[in-house]
């Protein structure tokens, strides 16, 4: 499908400013939302399939800014799975016991187990990204973060799991007016951070820091897909359709 791989990134002079987050490849929103209908049927029924085949596991890592719509992705698309063969986990900022180990041993104990799907709601790469803008690590130590992510996926992909990365990629006057609904939505107001304010200061910092983990640890291992979603009815369809794609060829 033309559009699934124009948002796969194989390109190392790939740079996020480029994309443009309003993109639908020319799509309607009437037939995408009905054309969602079916594929989450689609999904339930394939990941029965992966369950009761039992060769194969999936993990969805979910990434983007603040207000991008990791958890509307969910709530709109991974909701369709059996929740009893898929786990969804949320990475926050690590405990205590957590910084006692190495950075992505909370990550490993979360992956899914063979026939399961697995959800990466943020992921190890907040170890890069965040470690990056707050200064928590030195350059050398970054470096290495980067290396020991992609031996750490082809693990993961040499023993049967199959990832696939989605980047939700959302511009700054999308967050700004998503920021705003959120704090005078009674039902969203729970999700409002005074953070989320301090980090779209350094909104050019984090469009760069994600655009060097993307070529950094995708390029040439487990490629990331970079989803338009200043549209929230496209990004559910085409996070839809790739998830399915992926648990077809499986």
């Amino acid at each position: 499908m033309k559009e699934i791989r124009e948002l796969l990134i194989q390109n190392p002079n790939f740079r996020l400013s480029d994309i443009d987050a309003d993109n639908t490849f020319g799509k309607s929103r009437d037939d995408l939302e009905l054309d969602l209908t079916k594929l989450r049927s689609l999904l339930a029924e394939l990941q029965s399939n992966l369950f009761v085949e039992h060769k194969n596991s999936v993990l969805i890592v979910l990434q983007g800014m603040d207000t991008s719509g990791k958890d509307g992705t969910i709530k709109h698309v991974i909701s369709a799975f059996n929740p009893a063969w898929c786990n969804v986990v949320a990475f926050k900022q690590p405990t205590v016991k957590e910084l006692e180990h190495d950075f992505l041993w909370r990550i490993y104990k979360e992956v899914p187990p063979i026939g399961f799907v697995g959800v990466f709601n943020r992921s190890h790469y907040e170890d890069i990204v965040e470690a990056r803008i707050q200064q928590l690590v030195s350059k050398s130590d970054l470096y290495k973060r980067y290396d020991q992510i992609n031996f750490f996926e082809k693990i993961l992909t040499e023993n049967r799991i199959k990832i696939i990365k989605f980047f939700l990629h959302i511009s700054k006057q999308e967050q700004k007016k998503r920021l705003v609904e959120r704090a005078s939505d009674p039902a969203k107001r729970w999700k409002k951070d005074v953070r989320d304010y301090k980090k779209r200061k350094k909104w050019r910092e984090y469009s760069e820091a994600y655009t060097d983990v993307i070529t950094r640890c995708g390029i040439n291992h487990v490629p990331w897909y970079v989803i338009p979603s200043n549209k929230k009815w496209f990004r559910n369809w085409i996070v839809a359709k790739i998830i399915c794609e992926t648990l077809k060829d499986l």
